[in-house]
Parts: structure tokens; C-alpha cells; sequence
């Protein structure tokens, strides 16, 4: 039993091939307070086929279907709004389709919020230590480690990696901090921080937001992020910066 009720949204777009249903199926057998909200984006493939069988299938597992691609960050804020809708679900978050972090990760990151009463966020991040298993290219790993040092300055806070797809939120945060559209389409992460900082309660960030270091995480091949979307980021961090902070 996880220690609250979930809701994970998981944003997929032609996932058809690589979808790992199965994963998600076990993860309902395990914990009974679990559901999912998967938002087929605008796929041209048999993504929503495969998504509403499931639905059908699987009384906790709900399916949202955006018409046009619209991107990661709003079809994530899309599903998360809509859990609010269709659940009543403790604690809402997301999490990569290709499950390059395992489901397991769910409970730790609930745990995190749990431990925490004031905490908004629990946040994956991909630390390469002992007793972990981080399987990351190289060049990704620094490019990442590059990224997370400028996100860190311009932020005013210390964060190793922004990035990870693995979210967890309390639920009276996600109206605060999903409400908008975001103005970055791949690094909307920096930005869920950003409105922490911004429009979240009047307390140290330390408390608001915390970072598990995930047990295992595995790089999947077919992901929509390239390393060269990290030459768009200097851009993309400079509005992020004059949107939220000027």
C-alpha cells in the first residue's frame, strides 16, 4: 500500500512500439491506492488504441486523448489538471512513458512527500552513487550536469537535476503550479520550480521541494529529447529567467 493515494499522469506520443503496459499492470496488482492518467498527444500511431483497451481493461487506469501534438509539457499539464477532475488522488505527478525510471520509484517519492508535510514536490534525480544503478550516456550525463549548474544560478537554489521525469506533487500544488501554460516546451521542469519559488507557500525552498536520488534509471532508446535541444537551453533559460523573476 503506498502511504497516500497516487494518480501518475504519463504523457505519451507514438509510444505504441515501446508502451510497457505490462509494467503498469503489475502496478496496479501491487498497490490498490495506485491509478494512472495516460494522455495520448496527438499520436499517429495506435498509441490511443492501445491506451483506451487498457482503460477498459483496467478500472484505475484512465485515458485522455489530446486530438493535435501539442508537447510534453502540455500534455502534462493537461493530465494533471484533469486528475483533478477524475480523482481524488493524495498525491499527483508524472512520469516518462518509456519508464526509464522504474514504477517502482513511485513509493520512494511518496514516501518523500510523506516525510515532509510542507513539501510540494518530490523530484527524481538521477545521482550516480553506490548502491544505484544510473545508466546514462556519457555526454548526456555532463551536458545534464552543465544544465543543472546553470539552472542552480539562476534559480537561486540548489537542484542536481531538474530534468528527471519522474515528478510527484501534493495535491493542493498542482492547481498552483499547472494552472498556466508554460513558456518552454522541453524545459517546462525549470519552470515547475520557478512557480514553486514564485507562487508556492512563504517558506524556505528546502521545505517546499525535495530530491530523491533514484535507485536505478536507464537511458531508452527513441527519446524525443536530443542532446541538441541543450543548445536551445542558454535561450530558453534567459526567458524562463525574465518571465518569472524581471
Amino acid at each position: 500500500m503506498l502511504p497516500k493515494s497516487c494518480l501518475i499522469v504519463v504523457p505519451c506520443y507514438n509510444e505504441a512500439e515501446r508502451l510497457a503496459l505490462e509494467e503498469f499492470r503489475q502496478s496496479l496488482m501491487k498497490w490498490p491506492n495506485l491509478e494512472f492518467l495516460f494522455v495520448n498527444d496527438g499520436s499517429q500511431d495506435t498509441t490511443w488504441s492501445l491506451l483506451s483497451a487498457f482503460a477498459e481493461e483496467q478500472e484505475r487506469a484512465l485515458a485522455l486523448d489530446l486530438p493535435k501534438n501539442s508537447g510534453k509539457a502540455e500534455a502534462v499539464r493537461q493530465g494533471m489538471l484533469e486528475a483533478l477532475t477524475l480523482s481524488e488522488a493524495e498525491y499527483i505527478g508524472f512520469f516518462d512513458a518509456d519508464l526509464a525510471t522504474p514504477l517502482a520509484e513511485i513509493e520512494c517519492l511518496a514516501l518523500g512527500l510523506e516525510r515532509g508535510p510542507n513539501r510540494w514536490i518530490a523530484a527524481g534525480s538521477r545521482v550516480r552513487r553506490l548502491g544505484s544503478t544510473i545508466d546514462r550516456k556519457p555526454m548526456r550525463h555532463y551536458l545534464g550536469r552543465i544544465f543543472a549548474t546553470v539552472v542552480s544560478i539562476l534559480l537561486g537554489i540548489s537542484i542536481y537535476d531538474s530534468q528527471c521525469g519522474a515528478k510527484l506533487f501534493r495535491r493542493q500544488a498542482v492547481e498552483t503550479l499547472f494552472e498556466d501554460l508554460f513558456i518552454s516546451a522541453w524545459f517546462f521542469d525549470v519552470e515547475l520550480f520557478a512557480r514553486l519559488i514564485k507562487r508556492g507557500p512563504n517558506l524556505p525552498i528546502d521545505e517546499l521541494a525535495y530530491e530523491l536520488p533514484l535507485k536505478s534509471w536507464r537511458e531508452v532508446g527513441g527519446s524525443k529529447i536530443k542532446a541538441t535541444t541543450f543548445i536551445k537551453a542558454p535561450w530558453e533559460l534567459f526567458r524562463i529567467y525574465r518571465h518569472y523573476f524581471k
